[in-house]
Formats: structure tokens, sequence, C-alpha cells
């Protein structure tokens, strides 16, 4: 198995969780966990590989991903009631899939040759596009636009590690790893520490 494909099945396995999560709290049925799974876990590198002209997208070319999107449904229609927070469970489950989807969208366009900018961009999609379908098919604020919070700003900064890494040492797996890395403390640390970006306030117009 390669590593991009190593990374799919990590990012469409744990995004898949994640968006069980969401359909549980929705108090949705069998189904609706199964779509709501499917659509997180898939959704952003649907869009990576029809950005890239990637043929045939992913889970097309290998319907394996679906099962395991299902299969992640399936176990927690049956289980997240044992969770004492299923919201804490999703925020930082949903972390780590975001590290590891950037690193396999950069992956991807790597592999492809694409430009730095193309690489950090499709970084950033691939991690950040199906947790924001998953949020807004279930009418929740999407984790990625939560007031000040780093997300986007973390998938930014881990893709361009990426780049980095790889512009210096030539290493897939090293400059993939560093890029998750980086992702996923940056996000973390906006969870444990509160670290964000100023947000806009108003003030009232002056006469």
């Amino acid at each position: 198995m390669s590593l991009i494909s190593l990374l799919d099945y990590a990012s469409v396995l744990v995004f898949a969780i994640t968006g069980a999560l969401v359909a549980s709290r929705a108090q949705l049925d069998l189904v609706g966990f199964a779509f709501i799974a499917c659509l997180t876990a898939l959704g952003g590198g649907t869009l990576r590989d029809l950005l890239l002209d990637r043929n045939p997208i992913f889970w097309i070319d290998n319907p394996a991903y679906l099962g395991v999107g299902a299969f992640a449904a399936l176990v927690v229609f049956f289980t997240a009631h044992l969770l004492e927070s299923r919201y804490r469970t999703l925020i930082w489950l949903d972390s780590f899939a975001l590290a590891v989807a950037v690193a396999a969208g950069a992956g991807v366009a790597m592999s492809l040759d694409q430009s730095p900018t193309i690489v950090v961009l499709i970084g950033m999609i691939t991690g950040c596009m199906g947790g924001l379908m998953r949020d807004v098919v279930v009418n929740e604020v999407p984790l990625v636009l939560k007031q000040g919070e780093l997300y986007v700003t973390a998938a930014f900064a881990g893709a361009a590690t990426a780049v980095l890494v790889q512009h210096l040492i030539s290493d897939d797996a090293i400059s993939l790893f560093a890029g998750a890395c980086v992702t996923w403390v940056l996000r973390a640390g906006s969870l444990y520490f509160g670290w964000n970006l100023p947000v806009y306030k108003s003030r009232p117009p002056r006469v």
C-alpha cells in the first residue's frame, strides 16, 4: 500500500467517525449515519481529485473507502451513547483527521508535480471541505468557521510546511509527516490553550 493510500484510509476512517458523531447529535437513523459519515470522509478527497482532474476519483477506483466509512458509521451508531462527551470527542478526532487529510491532499498534489501554491491549496481543501460539508448538512456552525479558532490557518501552515520540507530534503514521507504534525499541533493548541486569530469587532460609526 502506498503512502498516499494509507493517508487516505486513515483520513476516511477518522473523518467518518466524526461524521457519525455529528449524526448522533442530530439523532439521525442508521441511513443518516452512513450518509453523513461518508459525506464527511469522502468529500474533501473527492473535491481534491476533481480539481486535479485525477481519474478515477479515489473512492470510485477503490470502493473499499466507502466500506470503511459505512463501517465506522455502524460502529458509532451502536456505541456513541457510551461517550461522556460526544462533542469533545468529535472536535479532537476532527483535529487528527484534519492533519491526516491535509497531508493526503498535499501528497497527491506533489505526486502530480503541481506547483507549491497548488499543493498548499489542495492540502487545505482536502482537509477542510469534508468537515465543512458535514456541518452544513446537519445545520451546525462549521468547525472551520468557529470564531477565532485555528482551523484553516492550521491546514495552511501544515500544507506549507510539507512543501518547505519537501523542497529542503526531497523526502515525501518526512515532508508529509512534518506537515501533519504542524497542522495537528496548531489545531490542538487552539482547542487546548485557546490559540486564536484576532476577530473583527464592529465599532459604532463616527458621527
